[in-house]
């Protein structure tokens, strides 16, 4: 494509600049922006100004006038007149000059510098994700004398390069070395055949980005030459992150272009002499970054990140490991010249930056992958802020941490004036390391994540060379193989013409490949759709394409079932009564009953009700205790066209009346009494018993259509007063049309059914095996059912009561399968079943009262074993995942689960403004309801969906997102816990503290439980209090009642007060950091980090350690073992003869497992050079 002419720019008519400043500004502005000529109303970012350009600008703004012009001016001042009138209104004071300094003596660190020294001491296995790779493919005749003088001339010319790091009493200092000789191993590929001479070249390129460098040793930039043919070579270079950075490979190929030319024909360097080298920039940092300057910069970042998410929720493949690996794959992104136009377009009626655009874009995409409201995202500066640095090569990049929040209503154009405004103050305050931020703001510790932000954005906007003519040479730029990264998840764009090009690069620890390519079209379908309309929404921008959400809509609709709608409850019993009049339908004890003589005592209170005036849809209540009478009462409601409304007797009166008063029944069916014991009776009352003499045994004929009502069952409501579901006949006949399709009639043989009839797992428990000619066997306690369960065939319960009946005893031989729902399964509980019964399959049921009992289930062959999650639809079911607004989310991303299709019941009894709140129109297709279950749930990859409790207990601390049952986990993996429950108590959105609640042994404690979960998981999610207890409450159904939960007592919380250290190890310990924290006492619970602590801290108290007390630690086990108490029974049972983290196996088997999987990652290209906006 042409380079753009002067009068191709957008620009205001030319009107020449007036006075000193002007004049000079607009030289300055001709030589940057490569315009002939710029008046004084000419716009900065019109004429092709961007970031980087500003940042530039500022420099020489500094230089020419002395004074530090804000970036933040640039941008509320773009026109030439304007910056010129800031210019002149200055005060600032002019910089401490830069210049070079003396070479003796100890040679600091830069603060940048010194985060990556740590970095390595933590551990070395991250050196390899901070690695500078280039490559260059060299075609022509090579003159390899010139190339290897030109590479060592420039390792002469630049300090950094012939810098090492070494260590002087836990203080890292450089050391400068005076050889210059280039670092060149070559290898001859020439004889090796095309296919694999060319893999042999990415291997080499593979070895040679990932080989590492001793920091303590050097050299820490090096190469390979690779001859193909004999005009054709590859020119790899590497450098450690700490004597490089982006901008500096960009320095080191142009002067390895110059000094080339010049030595390839003879000549001599033409490079002008360097005004001042890296070491001069880290002693003049430290001088001048200090007192009010550091004070102001801490303070904005420690405000800025306050409450901040500490970490990124991203969906993800695989768990997060304890200890991160760094390995890293790369998937490339293009970006077309229509949309990159567009976006070009939008910044500029933003007033804004492809930058800015492009980060709002990021932002929005992970806030909506995440579900956080606000995110941090690291983005880094190039951090040359004096023309004096430009031609430098050294580590000077700093990493910014940009707090970006998006609530719901937030327009497209209001994202991207925020992050305008926090980008502009950012760079405002940019001096400030990122390792001192770090230690400002004070983040839980933790190896498994990057601290403070997960993701990073960058932007590239300097045209890249991809080709150049040497002489008899013609260059290119080789994309690099890249395998490892430093974050989560980041996304890098470079300027290609019309048009962008990048990468995503992640980490494959936690992400499959196809999940990012997923992402990379989810962010191309969101920065189109916020180019069409800046006014809407950003939680309504799409993800999906129109082809894609289509797919995922049939994807989540389960197969249909046909003629559902045709049958009543009611006829599918009474076909089955035909089919099999003399089979035994009910077993009660010693008591039988066969279809037929069921069908006619259901027939005579049928025709009674029928005389009081039961009518279909009319409420009818049912209180009867377990036993023949409650089926023959139950099926008589339905067979008078009534609903019956179960009355457990075993209910609390109060609540028993509540539903009574609600539901207003024309009529109570009893048996032996049971209305009488709670309250019931008179007139309205009829016992079973009294139907018994009556004459009239043949089937009613009720007008009974399937959209009448069947049962209202209640639940609790978040009032205290329950509230009624009503489900139509339709809704359950679908619900045994499937389980008809789905469990063989030898699984329905003898079906226990122990469930009370106001739970509804009851209505599978009675209507699927007695629509299929099954006999129900009705028990009144399942636990100590013992004989009665003689012959059952299937197992309907929670998985609460079934560890207890396993507990007790087990299953009869004779059950075949077993269905749970109602509670979270776990793997342990369905590996019990195989291993303590002959059953031959699990299933794992999900689905509330409003849907009709069932809405998704996982069968579980013994063969297969567990299978995570809550399966699939059942049939004539949908299930969207959808995000708070309603919109569909998608895979793999967390949302609330609607469930729409057959199964949805009619509503709330009597409750309109609730039936409306809860039961919406299926706008996804146009027809029928969907029913918000407040349940959060992702789809997996394969369809299937996991369940992750519920939306309104979501638990929030420091900003993280937490899931209760990950505690709940690693607390029933210590030591004398048989099972834990987590809750958090305190009023939603405020303070919350985490309970943990657990049964096991009494010589368990609290603190031993404690100090088990800080080893295994981050502080935020660690319990502040610890209650035994000896059961747990249920409700009458059987479930854990977590509002019945206690209290904690004073004496379960606790607290961090301090105790005074116990033994020499600790005694000692304590002396070394109130010596090294400058604090009067340490207690043996105290945190190091809590204390003061920081990265560079912890190698001097390595040190320390080693000197005073003889013990060899490592720097991660100073990380992981961060109070008196723990560090000191590390170094008595723990490994002691570990020295400095040099090789692999230093973090033990997760290190080698993770360097393992590095190394097994098949090799993609990756532009691996670190790129500044």
């Amino acid at each position: 494509m042409p380079t753009p002419e002067a009068d191709a720019l957008i620009r205001e008519a030319y009107v020449a600049p007036m006075g000193e400043v002007e004049e000079a500004l607009s030289q300055l502005w001709s030589e940057l922006l490569g315009v002939d000529r710029v008046g004084r109303h000419d716009h900065f970012f019109a004429l092709g100004g961007h970031s980087l350009l500003a940042v530039r600008l500022q420099a020489r703004v500094q230089e020419r006038f002395g004074i530090e012009l804000a970036l933040r001016d640039v941008f509320a001042e773009p026109t030439l007149a304007g910056q010129a009138q800031r210019i002149d209104a200055s005060n600032d004071a002019r910089l401490p000059a830069l210049v070079p300094t003396a070479r003796e003596g100890r040679l600091p660190l830069s603060w940048s510098q010194q985060r990556l020294w740590f970095l390595d001491r933590l551990d070395a296995a991250a050196g390899a994700a901070y690695h500078v790779a280039a490559g260059l493919r060299l075609r022509g005749r090579l003159d390899e004398v010139a190339l290897e003088r030109a590479l060592s001339r420039i390792v002469e010319r630049h300090e950094a390069l012939r810098t090492r790091f070494v260590e002087i009493d836990g203080e890292p200092a450089q050391q400068i070395e005076t050889g210059s000789d280039f670092n060149l191993r070559r290898v001859d590929l020439s004889t090796l055949e095309m296919p694999a001479r060319e893999a042999a070249r990415e291997e080499q390129a593979r070895e040679e980005a990932q080989e590492r460098f001793d920091l303590s040793r050097g050299p820490l930039i090096r190469g390979r030459l690779l001859r193909l043919g004999p005009n054709e070579h590859v020119l790899l270079v590497t450098q450690h992150h700490i004597v490089s950075d982006g901008w500096s490979l960009g320095v080191l190929v142009e002067e390895l272009r110059v000094l080339y030319g010049a030595y390839a024909q003879g000549l001599s360097d033409p490079l002008p002499a360097l005004p001042v080298q890296y070491a001069d920039y880290a002693v003049w940092q430290r001088g001048w970054l200090t007192g009010e300057r550091w004070e102001t910069q801490s303070r904005y970042w420690r405000e800025q990140l306050r409450g901040a998410p500490e970490l990124l929720s991203l969906p993800v493949d695989r768990p997060r490991p304890a200890v991160q690996s760094y390995a890293g794959r790369t998937h490339a992104l293009h970006l077309d010249a229509v949309l990159t136009g567009r976006l070009r377009a939008l910044s500029q009626a933003q007033d804004a930056t492809l930058y800015m655009t492009l980060l709002a874009g990021w932002s929005a995409l992970l806030s909506r992958l995440s579900g956080q409201a606000e995110i941090v995202i690291g983005t880094p500066v190039a951090n040359r802020s004096r023309v004096e640095l430009e031609g430098l090569i050294g580590f000077f990049v700093n990493t910014l941490a940009l707090r970006v929040r998006t609530p719901g209503e937030m327009t497209v154009s209001s994202l991207m004036s925020l992050t305008r405004e926090t980008a502009l103050a950012a760079y405002e305050h940019q001096d400030l390391p990122f390792d001192r931020v770090v230690d400002a703001v004070q983040p839980s510790r933790s190896l498994s994540h990057s601290p403070i932000f997960q993701s990073l954005f960058v932007l590239d906007n300097v045209a890249s060379v991809t080709a150049m003519d040497l002489p008899d040479l013609r260059v290119e730029s080789l994309s690099m193989p890249h395998t490892t990264t430093q974050f989560d998840i980041s996304l890098s764009l470079m300027e290609v013409g019309d048009h962008l090009e990048g990468a995503i690069e992640y980490a494959s620890d936690l992400f499959d490949a196809q999940t990012i390519a997923r992402w990379s079209g989810y962010l191309e379908v969101l920065l189109r759709a916020m180019t069409e309309d800046p006014e809407r929404a950003v939680a309504t921008l799409p993800l999906l394409t129109d082809a894609e959400r289509s797919q995922l809509l049939e994807s989540r609709v389960a197969p249909l079932q046909a003629e559902i709608d045709a049958w009543t409850l009611v006829e599918r019993f009474q076909a089955q009564v035909s089919r099999t009049p003399e089979a035994i339908a009910l077993r009660s004890g010693q008591t039988t009953l066969s279809y037929a003589a069921l069908n006619d005592a259901a027939n005579r209170v049928a025709h009674a009700l029928i005389e009081r005036g039961v009518t279909p849809d009319t409420c009818v209540g049912l209180c009867a205790p377990r036993g023949v009478e409650l089926v023959i009462g139950l099926l008589g409601i339905l067979k008078a066209g009534g609903a019956y409304v179960p009355l457990d007797p075993s209910y609390p009166r109060e609540r028993v009346w509540q539903m009574l008063d609600d539901s207003a029944p024309r009529v109570v069916v009893s048996a032996k009494g049971a209305a009488e014991q709670v309250g019931v009776d008179g007139a309205r009352v009829l016992d079973v018993a009294d139907t018994y003499s009556r004459t009239d045994t043949h089937d009613p004929v009720v007008a009974l259509r399937p959209e009448h009502l069947a049962y209202v069952i209640y639940t609790s409501g978040s009032t205290g007063v329950p509230k009624g579901v009503a489900i139509e006949h339709r809704s359950i006949v679908n619900l045994v049309a499937w389980a008809h399709e789905n469990f063989a009639v030898e699984d329905l043989a003898c079906t226990v059914c122990s469930t009370s009839i106001n739970f509804d797992l009851a209505a599978f428990e009675l209507w699927v095996p007695l629509t299929q000619g099954g006999t129900v066997v009705l028990v009144e306690d399942l636990v100590r059912a013992g004989e009665q369960l003689d012959g059952a065939t299937l197992i309907n319960t929670v998985p609460s009561v079934l560890k207890a009946l396993l507990d007790a005893g087990g299953l009869p031989t004779s059950v075949r399968g077993v269905n749970l729902a109602g509670e979270p399964l776990k793997r342990e509980l369905v590996e019990r079943v195989f291993a303590q019964t002959p059953a031959a399959w699990v299933a794992n049921l999900y689905g509330p009262t409003e849907t009709t009992t069932y809405s998704t289930w996982q069968r579980m062959p013994r063969a297969s074993g567990f299978v995570p999650g809550i399966g699939v639809p059942v049939a004539n079911t949908r299930a969207y995942v959808v995000d708070e607004h309603g919109e569909l989310v998608p895979p793999g991303v967390v949302g609330e689960l609607w469930l729409g299709g057959a199964g949805v019941a009619r509503g709330y009894l009597h409750r309109t403004s609730l039936t409306a709140e809860r039961f919406l129109a299926d706008r996804f297709i146009g027809e029928g309801r969907v029913y918000r279950t407040g349940d959060l749930v992702r789809q997996r990859p394969d369809g299937t969906l996991d369940y992750l409790g519920r939306n309104d207990f979501q638990v929030k601390v420091r900003g993280y997102r937490i899931e209760l049952g990950e505690i709940e986990a690693a607390l029933q993996a210590c030591a004398g816990v048989r099972d834990a429950v987590v809750v958090a108590r305190g009023e939603a959105g405020g303070e919350r503290t985490l309970v943990a609640y657990w049964q096991g042994e009494e010589s368990t404690t609290a603190t031993t439980l404690r100090h088990h979960l800080q080893g295994r998981l981050p502080g935020y999610m660690v319990p502040s209090a610890y209650v035994r207890l000896d059961a747990w409450p249920l409700t009458p159904n059987g479930k854990l009642d977590r509002s019945a939960l206690p209290t904690p007592e004073a004496d379960a919380l606790i607290r961090e007060a301090y105790v005074a250290p116990m033994g020499e190890v600790e005694e000692a310990l304590s002396q070394l950091w109130s010596e090294l924290l400058g604090v009067d006492r340490v207690g043996r619970h105290d945190h190091f980090f809590a204390l003061g602590g920081h990265s560079l801290l912890v190698v001097r108290l390595q040190v320390m350690i080693e000197q005073q007390l003889g013990h060899r630690l490592n720097i991660v086990d100073l990380f992981m073992h961060t109070t008196v108490a723990q560090l000191a029974t590390f170094m008595r049972d723990g490994n002691r003869g570990v020295g400095r983290l040099a090789d692999s196996d230093r973090r033990g088997e997760l290190r080698r497992e993770a360097l393992l999987r590095r190394r097994g990652r098949p090799i993609e290209s990756e532009r691996a050079t670190e790129l500044e906006d």
